[in-house]
């Protein structure tokens, strides 16, 4: 869908890490998301078509911040039950948090192996 402004979705997301290599770990091997490629500091996954950037903090920047990152679960049960398997702490645990008039919206949320806030969404 194209807007106005001729924005018509997010390319790529971006996070701050402090260890590259672990957070590299944990996307690729915990989440599951596909490794596109690694280059200069960065590594980059493709989540549902939407570029993950995961890069270190470039020197006199801040180096933490983030963004809460909501990646569709369509069969989140399984998924937050993969996930804690692989010892990743619900901080929000499992549950729904709206019921709209065309749909229940279901989440939970965790940290990733940097500090980041990250949720699993589905929408029924």
């Amino acid at each position: 869908m194209q807007t106005d402004t001729g924005i018509t979705g997010i390319v790529q997301v971006a996070l701050t890490v402090h260890d590259l290599d672990r957070a590299t770990a944990f996307y690729r091997d915990t989440l599951g998301l596909r490794h596109l490629f690694s280059s200069n500091g960065m590594s980059f996954f493709d989540c549902g078509g939407v570029r993950l950037m995961l890069g270190l903090a470039e020197p006199g920047r801040p180096d933490h911040f983030s963004s809460i990152v909501y990646l569709r679960a369509p069969q989140i049960e399984q998924m937050a039950e993969r996930l804690q398997a692989r010892q990743v702490h619900f901080e929000q645990p499992l549950g729904m948090v709206a019921k709209l008039p065309h749909c229940e919206v279901w989440m939970a949320l965790f940290r990733d192996s940097e500090g980041n806030l990250l949720g699993l969404m589905c929408e029924r």
